[in-house]
């Protein structure tokens, strides 16, 4: 028989091992000798002992997974009950009993962080609810352009804490994705109204544009004749509302009527300026001629005011700023003649006054010249003829006077 402190091998190969004071057999090991028996026993605890060991150093490391740690305690605990192996057993239940203290501390502060995770994780999923619900809450000033990607941003949020979160309790978290749930399908079905509403918008609206867009290029034959009716498409255009994507396409062709519309206007701007340019001088050079009306001799004076007045009106239009300064010099030679000639019908008998008007009936033929020239003017023009008719009538209604 052989034996040690651990236990013995019988004549017959039966080894036992002192477990707890009490010697117990664990095996048999035959045609082999009883070191060999003890040996292949004590490899059995070997195991066993490495295991513990792998245990202690995966706790010493700050192996933080409580729950592997307590499965693989509570595994070698049960393997430690009554184990065939040849060894200081209780040794290695002791070490054991030792670790229990630091898996249930790791399990607790496993237990705490979850429970931590899962408290921020409805935090956050609470704040993902309400940010829908604010969305939602008045849809019929909601910025849909801006709110879909945000909602869109939301779900994902979500679905990123579903993934990478703790797992929360479906007690917990169902409340507050049905919240979340019922403000996505709320601002969906609103959003899907707001675009069918808006798209009958748009099929008016560019309806109303494309007309516009029409009217326009129908004015372009006008030439510059038209940019006053251009201008008025412009306002309808500035009122009527947007026409979805087909906005810049009938923009453009609004706008490249408009172009040409313009571009026709510059050039008979440019074209009149420089008659006009030509016409401002010819006119400087009749008041340079009128100099010659002093009021000393009416009839000369009255027939080369006739001359220049007739020679006045066939040189036609100049600058609108030019206007008054022209017309305002052209009047105070027309009343050097009305003064003089008022002041020699005083003189005279009014019979022969009225006979001899000569002045009066010039304004009158001067006038009515005008009036027929305005009557086939240009829009443009008229404002600038009825002014030269509205003066000639002011000295008429004077020299009148006069006679009477």
């Amino acid at each position: 028989m052989t034996s040690n402190q651990f236990g013995r091998v019988d004549g017959e190969n039966n080894v036992f091992v002192i477990d707890g004071g009490v010697e117990r057999q664990i095996g048999q090991y035959p045609n082999v000798s009883a070191e060999e028996a003890i040996a292949y026993f004590s490899r059995k605890f070997d195991d066993l002992e490495a295991q513990v060991r792998t245990l202690e150093q995966r706790i010493a490391a700050g192996v933080s997974d409580a729950k592997s740690l307590k499965t693989g305690h509570d595994h070698l605990v049960a393997e430690l009950v009554a184990p065939n192996v040849f060894g200081n057993i209780q040794n290695l239940r002791d070490r054991l009993a030792k670790l229990s203290p630091s898996i249930a501390e790791a399990a607790a502060k496993i237990s705490q962080e979850i429970e931590t995770a899962i408290a921020e994780a409805l935090v956050l999923k609470e704040e993902i609810a309400a940010k829908a619900e604010a969305i939602v809450a008045k849809l019929e000033s909601v910025n849909w352009k801006k709110s879909a990607p945000e909602m869109t941003a939301l779900f994902e949020s979500w679905q990123k804490l579903q993934k990478e979160g703790p797992k929360v309790p479906k007690s917990q978290t169902d409340p507050i994705w049905k919240r979340f749930s019922q403000a996505r399908a709320k601002f969906e079905s609103g959003r899907r109204a707001y675009f069918s509403t808006l798209d009958s918008k748009f099929k008016e609206a560019k309806a109303a544009k494309a007309k516009l867009a029409e009217a326009a290029e129908a004015l372009v034959a006008k030439g510059s004749d038209a940019a006053a009716d251009y201008r008025k498409l412009q306002d309808q255009w500035k009122l009527a509302p947007k026409a979805g994507k087909v906005e810049d396409a009938l923009w453009a062709r609004f706008r490249a009527a408009g172009d040409a519309i313009f571009a026709a206007k510059k050039e008979k701007d440019a074209e009149l300026a420089v008659a006009h340019a030509a016409n401002l001088k010819a006119k400087q050079e009749l008041l340079v001629e009128a100099e010659k009306i002093a009021g000393k001799d009416i009839e000369a004076d009255k027939k080369l005011l006739a001359d220049i007045q007739a020679r006045w009106v066939k040189i036609g239009h100049v600058a609108k700023d030019e206007v008054r300064k022209l017309e305002d010099k052209l009047r105070k030679f027309e009343k050097i003649v009305a003064d003089a000639q008022a002041d020699a019908w005083r003189r005279s008998d009014p019979a022969a006054k009225a006979r001899s008007n000569s002045l009066v009936t010039q304004l009158e033929a001067v006038i009515a010249e005008l009036e027929a020239e305005l009557k086939g003017a240009a829009a443009a023009k008229k404002k600038d003829i009825q002014s030269q008719i509205d003066a000639r009538k002011a000295w008429l209604e004077a020299a009148q006077k006069a006679v009477d």
